[in-house]
């Protein structure tokens, strides 16, 4: 019998598949784009539309956190009904709430009869589905790849949601100057329209066990789950610290920063491109750079944030600031794409969508205080926001270095 060669796949050593080229997941993928680029319009236009109505980072930053305290209240619950129910029909569920939300803000924009109150309204309620919507994403991804295709998976998905930043904002910003603030909420309307129709044709992912459990049970099962595995906890804390110090500075100083010192939405739309461009940029480079020791990327994209962060309130001509954004980008999306497809190959397939819900708990739970923090001390100075934020990101990334089950991390 004729020896086959080493290179040729063997039903023992299959070939891996790009996920390209499965059509669930090419589905997924083109419904999803298309959504997070309507996305870029509604994030542009709310934090302007605050300042347009209220002139306050404060103002800005409580509305942001109105979304985020339903967040992270209801992140635990959203991991547990992903692991019970279809995470398909919950994302379908929470697109249609969002496309509603969105279409009538829209309206009262257009008829001239929005408040601040309903601003409030709408972000507590994209908190709620966001609360559900990111645990039943994160579970339901791996339902449509195998586990080796998951580094390819997330890279392409990162690289097309990068293109999607660099492509939105810039129009963002255009229709929001030329046709008006509605314009940017009605296209996000619409593009949830196309994730909604992919979810429509895709399967369910298979059932869990989970439903079997009370509730709390199945809560308490995740953050055991997380509470035992040392690296990924530590993980947890160190990523809660690094969004903390991030957060809140970035998205609040930075619209703070734009409106008071160039007054253009198109420029926001702009820099907001060009971290976008770096994101791709990383999310690139992560597909093809196989990074051993992960932890330690870790540890040095955080020292780097350091003094990106730190410039920021000093930079006063639009340039130096797309420099710094832009590196930013780069380092952030080369650190998410290997740290996100590390967690997605480490947890058991059972409990995914619970112990997901914990690790985004820790994240998002810690914005509210985030965005709080940042809004007042922009209102009393914004060069100094951004050197604290530096300040105590270095500090965050100096403790972690200490700790081996963080250095250790492959």
């Amino acid at each position: 019998m004729a020896s086959v060669p080493a290179s040729t796949p063997t039903a023992a050593n299959p070939a891996i598949e790009h996920p390209l080229r499965n059509p669930k997941y090419r589905l997924w993928l083109i419904g999803g784009t298309i959504s997070f680029l309507g996305d870029q319009f509604y994030m542009l236009a709310l934090p302007w539309l605050i300042l347009q109505q209220t002139g306050s980072a404060v103002a800005m930053g409580t509305v942001m956190m109105a979304g985020s305290i339903p967040r992270a209240l209801l992140m635990l619950m959203g991991g547990v009904v992903s692991d019970r129910i279809s995470a398909r029909k919950i994302m379908m569920t929470t697109a249609t709430t969002r496309t509603i939300c969105v279409a009538v803000i829209g309206i009262l924009i257009w008829f001239g009869v929005l408040h601040m109150w309903e601003l409030y309204v709408l972000a507590v309620a994209f908190g709620v589905a966001d609360a559900f919507a990111a645990p039943a994403s994160t579970a339901y991804l791996p339902s449509l790849v195998e586990p080796e295709q998951m580094v390819a998976a997330s890279s392409v998905g990162q690289t097309a949601a990068q293109l999607t930043t660099i492509v939105g904002p810039v129009p963002a910003g255009f229709v929001i100057k030329t046709l008006g603030v509605a314009w940017a909420f009605f296209v996000d309307a619409i593009s949830f329209l196309f994730i909604i129709g992919a979810l429509w044709k895709l399967p369910d992912p298979p059932k869990s066990q989970a439903a079997s459990k009370a509730v709390w049970h199945s809560i308490l099962e995740g953050i055991a789950y997380v509470g035992k595995d040392v690296p990924l906890r530590s993980l947890m804390l160190l990523a809660m610290m690094m969004n903390f110090c991030f957060s809140g500075p970035v998205s609040i100083g930075l619209t703070y920063l734009i409106k008071t010192r160039f007054g253009s939405p198109a420029i926001l739309g702009t820099l907001m491109s060009f971290v976008a461009v770096g994101s791709l940029l990383g999310a690139l480079l992560a597909g093809v750079w196989k990074i051993r020791r992960r932890g330690i990327l870790i540890l040095l994209v955080a020292a780097a944030l350091s003094p990106c962060l730190g410039s920021i309130g000093f930079m006063g001509s639009v340039w130096p600031l797309a420099a710094v954004l832009f590196v930013i980008g780069v380092i952030a999306a080369l650190m998410n794409v290997h740290i996100g497809a590390w967690v997605m190959q480490r947890i058991d397939a059972a409990v995914r969508g619970r112990v997901a819900s914990v690790l985004m708990l820790a994240t998002f739970g810690i914005m509210p205080i985030s965005f709080a923090v940042a809004g007042f001390l922009i209102a009393w100075n914004l060069k100094f926001t951004f050197m604290i934020a530096g300040l105590a990101m270095l500090i965050t990334a100096a403790v972690a270095s200490l700790q081996k089950s963080v250095r250790e991390i492959q």
